[in-house]
């Protein structure tokens, strides 16, 4: 049985939601809505499965990771709370192409996909804002795939970690809720090339590391080596 979610947990999602859609609305959702918390290395959604929820994540950070047939772990992209997870399934009908993994202790709201899709019909703004949200996760693996695609694998390490400083810890200096082979896994290199990397890297005084505390001293640098690839 679903559970109704208190207001204030909705905060980021109401403030975002509030410009389009009516407080009756809301209320739909909400009672359509049940909080889960979920542990680290937790699955949140599955690969294969039919969504059946859209996905608030209130705290934490997650992967999207793809398994391909010969069992071989692909992370799309990561992302940190507050986020919107699985709106695409709102657009997309075909069964998850990935799956949501916690990277840390997460919290998330599931909310009723057929609820959703009810306000959307009836809210064109907020059935745009839906696909922008959908849009932009697509656009970070996309993103991903071109420095695979075109970069050495130092260039796509660096990637990694720029894109981990920006969009992820929000900050130069965090302490890494990823394994070296989560990492491997983002860059699409093996775990070696990572350790490796790091301590070149550390040697020059681009980064400093600290067991999993990691601080980037050179921001400048690190971009030299994301754009020479």
């Amino acid at each position: 049985m679903l559970l109704n979610v208190p207001k204030q947990e909705y905060s980021w999602f109401r403030r975002i939601s509030s410009q389009f859609i009516s407080e009756k609305d809301f209320d739909k959702l909400e009672k359509a809505s049940v909080k889960l918390n979920f542990k680290k290395g937790e699955t949140i959604l599955k690969q294969g499965v039919t969504p059946t929820h859209v996905i608030y994540l209130e705290k934490g950070i997650v992967k999207f990771n793809y398994e391909n047939e010969s069992g071989k772990n692909l992370i799309l992209t990561i992302v940190s709370a507050p986020k919107i997870l699985g709106g695409a399934n709102l657009f997309y009908k075909d069964n998850n192409l990935f799956s949501f993994i916690a990277v840390e202790d997460c919290e998330a709201i599931m909310i009723d996909s057929k609820v959703i899709q009810d306000v959307l019909m009836d809210n064109s703004k907020f059935a745009m804002m839906m696909f922008q949200v959908a849009s932009e996760m697509f656009k970070k693996s996309v993103m991903n795939f071109i420095s695979l695609a075109h970069k050495q694998k130092e260039g796509r390490i660096a990637d990694v970690f720029l894109y981990l400083a920006d969009e992820v810890y929000h900050n130069m200096s965090f302490v890494l809720s990823l394994t070296r082979k989560e990492i491997a896994e983002y860059a699409g290199c093996s775990t070696e090339n990572v350790i490796m990397t790091l301590s070149k890297w550390q040697n020059e005084k681009i980064v400093s590391l600290d067991g999993k505390s990691i601080e980037i001293k050179d921001v400048e640098r690190l971009k030299h080596i994301s754009k020479i690839g």
